[in-house]
C-alpha cells in the first residue's frame, strides 16, 4: 500500500463525521489548524443555528502528524510544514501538495457516496483554511463553496498556480480577526485582495478577535452555508 493511500484511508476512518437527523443531501469538510485534531471544530455544528431538518453532512478530518520546523521540529498534527514566519515562505508546498491530494480524494469519497461536488464546502481554519483555499481553487468539479477562516495563501499575495475554472464562480467566505497574533490581519486581507484582483466571488468579514472564531461569527457562517447548500 503508498503512503498516499495509507495517508487518506487513516483521514478518512479516523475523521469525525456529524450526521444530520435526515438524509445527507450536502457536506462540509472543516479542517483544522495547526496542532488541533478534528475534535477542535466539531462541537461547533449546533452553535451554527442551522434547521433542525437540515440535512447537511459536517466531516472533521485529523491531519496526518510530522515535524513543524517553527516548533523545534516538534511533531504535531500539521497539514504542511511551516518553514518560517515570512508570508512568502512561510508553507512548505510540497507538504500542501500531499495534502491537496488527500482532501481530494475525501470530496471524491463524498462524491461516490452520493453528495454531487456542488452540495459540498470545503471550509478551514488557519492551516486548514490555507488548505481549504488552496484545494478548493484548483479543485476540477464545481463545489458549492470554499471558506477560509484566520488563514492567508501559501505564497502571500500571490494565488496558486493551475486554477480551476469550474470554481472561478463558487463564493468564498473569509473571516479574521482583527487582534490576530497568529495569522496578522494583513496577510488574509492580501489573500482576499488577490481573489478580488482575479474576480472572485468573496465575502470578507473581521470581527474584534483574536485568532479564534466567536458564536456570532458562527451564526452568521450558518446562514452562509444554508445558503450555499440549499
Amino acid at each position: 500500500m503508498s503512503d498516499l493511500t495509507s495517508s487518506t484511508l487513516d483521514l478518512m476512518n479516523d475523521a469525525i463525521v456529524v450526521e444530520p437527523n435526515t438524509t445527507a443531501t450536502a457536506c462540509v469538510i472543516w479542517l483544522h489548524g495547526l496542532g488541533d485534531s478534528g475534535a477542535g471544530f466539531a462541537p461547533v455544528v449546533p452553535v451554527l443555528g442551522l434547521s433542525a431538518n437540515h440535512s447537511i453532512r459536517f466531516i472533521f478530518p485529523h491531519a496526518p502528524e510530522q515535524a513543524v520546523t517553527i516548533n523545534g521540529g516538534y511533531v504535531m498534527r500539521s497539514w504542511y510544514d511551516i518553514k518560517s514566519m515570512d508570508l512568502h515562505d512561510r508553507a512548505d508546498i510540497q507538504g500542501v501538495l500531499a495534502s491537496e491530494q488527500l482532501i481530494k480524494l475525501l470530496i471524491e469519497q463524498q462524491i461516490a457516496a452520493g453528495i454531487p461536488a456542488n452540495k459540498i464546502v470545503l471550509a478551514g481554519f488557519s492551516q486548514g483554511g490555507v488548505m481549504s483555499l488552496f484545494t478548493g481553487l484548483r479543485f476540477r468539479q464545481k463545489l458549492a463553496g470554499i471558506m477560509a477562516l484566520s488563514c492567508y495563501l501559501p505564497n502571500g499575495e500571490v494565488l496558486p498556480e493551475s486554477l480551476a475554472i469550474e470554481n472561478k464562480s463558487t463564493p468564498i467566505w473569509q473571516n479574521h480577526g482583527e487582534q490576530d497574533d497568529v495569522v496578522p490581519l494583513y496577510a488574509g486581507k492580501m489573500a482576499n485582495e488577490a481573489l478580488n484582483a482575479a474576480g472572485y466571488s468573496t465575502v470578507w468579514k473581521t470581527y474584534p478577535m483574536a485568532h479564534s472564531v466567536l458564536p456570532n461569527q458562527l451564526s452568521e457562517i450558518g446562514q452562509w452555508l444554508s445558503k450555499v447548500l440549499s
